[in-house]
């Protein structure tokens, strides 16, 4: 027997209350939704669709998200820690022996922090910092000389900002910078919630040899209120990439590092 109209809407209804709370918990690719709310792909897609044009969640590349908010720094490190350790697995043999790396705010990059932190054959290694839990990670690590930037700090991510660290910044020059992002777009760059910190990420960008922006895939399309204005050439590392985000990367020339792609 076939269910009836009111029946189908009330299962709907539930179906896409539960989308909603997957993906605030940070469940994002269609596939993993699929599999959560036991219906097939085509149909998650559908419905990813009905709640973004609902603004209930915001699409991304192979997923969704909700509408951009800036988590906490504190929310952040509950959120995808499997994909963040991924990432810092991924990056951790682009840190160059003996080299001066700029290491941003964010629990992704405290992520690689942690695997700097247990790697003496990496030393002397100088690691330039603005986010307070990267500092924290390497202060009593010997083979490590930390230098952290001057201004204010942004309670929501813990990062230093403003006149002070950009001052530091025009006196300074790296083999390599990795950056955090609350999103990413292969055309447009790293999104950030403030002007401030993309402004910021702009400078780190322009002082480096390299550029490495480390991002779980769910960060991949989202939103952003401002947006930094990458290199020429670039490097993304991510958890996990479709398709979509390949020929993305391709079209932008963005260099993309998966745990598929060695």
């Amino acid at each position: 027997m076939s269910e009836t109209p009111t029946r189908a809407r009330a299962g709907t209804r539930a179906r896409h209350a539960a989308l909603v709370r997957l993906v605030r918990e940070g469940v994002t690719a269609v596939e993993d939704l699929a599999a959560e709310t036991g219906v097939s792909v085509s149909t998650v897609r559908r419905d990813l669709a009905r709640l973004g044009r609902d603004g209930e969640v915001a699409r991304t590349y192979g997923g969704a998200m909700v509408p951009f908010h800036e988590r906490s720094v504190g929310d952040s490190a509950q959120v995808s820690t499997d994909a963040k350790r991924a990432i810092a697995r991924l990056a951790r043999p682009l840190v160059p022996t003996g080299g001066r790396v700029f290491l941003d705010a964010g629990t992704t990059c405290g992520a690689l922090a942690r695997l700097i932190a247990t790697d003496a054959d990496l030393g002397p290694l100088t690691v330039v910092t603005r986010g307070l839990e990267t500092a924290v990670e390497l202060a009593d690590v010997e083979h490590v000389d930390l230098e952290l930037l001057g201004g204010r700090m942004r309670r929501m991510s813990h990062g230093l900002v403003g006149p002070l660290a950009s001052l530091a910044l025009e006196r300074m020059s790296f083999d390599i910078a990795f950056l955090g992002a609350d999103a990413v777009d292969p055309a447009r760059g790293v999104g950030e919630p403030t002007l401030e910190e993309t402004l910021l990420k702009e400078q780190v960008a322009g002082a480096a040899r390299r550029t490495v922006v480390l991002a779980d895939a769910s960060k991949i399309g989202a939103s952003a209120p401002s947006w930094t204005r990458m290199p020429s050439a670039w490097t993304l590392v991510v958890d996990a990439a479709d398709d979509d985000v390949r020929g993305c990367c391709r079209e932008a020339s963005v260099e993309l590092l998966t745990p598929t792609s060695r």
